[in-house]
């Protein structure tokens, strides 16, 4: 497993997974892809008051806007990074939506996809480029 990486002494990057430039992350076991927001998403979100979710069973192409999560701050889409079936979800959002903020790389995943392409994944942002477009966003 690779490391984590702190950007700027207060975003967490997880080493163990792959990332989108919009700030969604997959972390992949097997076929099947664990989606979230990542950690300086959640952070420029604020409080987040509530995420609607994907239908479990639909099919989904990479890059598509397949939830929504919104905070006091703002409404925001959420893409999937890779293509594939939407095979779960995590019902506890409903009633505790802030658990993204709590835990964006845990408790707070948003949906579960079983990956139809996995060359897409290639295509995907590293953790170390994932953090250099994070201190790059937060320079200018």
């Amino acid at each position: 497993m690779l490391a984590d990486i702190t950007v700027l002494n207060q975003y967490l990057v997880k080493g163990d997974r792959r990332y989108t430039k919009t700030h969604e992350w997959i972390l992949v076991e097997g076929d099947v892809g664990t989606v979230g927001i990542t950690d300086y998403a959640q952070k420029e979100l604020q409080d987040v008051t509530y995420v609607e979710l994907p239908e479990p069973g639909v099919e989904v192409s990479k890059g598509e806007e397949v939830a929504t999560i919104e905070s006091v701050k703002h409404t925001s889409p959420i893409y999937t990074p890779a293509s594939g079936v939407v095979v779960e979800v995590n019902e506890k959002l409903d009633e505790e939506p802030d658990i993204v903020n709590r835990d964006p790389y845990g408790d707070g995943w948003i949906f579960k996809i079983k990956i139809s392409n996995p060359a897409e994944l290639n295509e995907l942002l590293s953790p170390e480029e994932y953090a250099a477009l994070v201190e790059s966003e937060k320079k200018s």
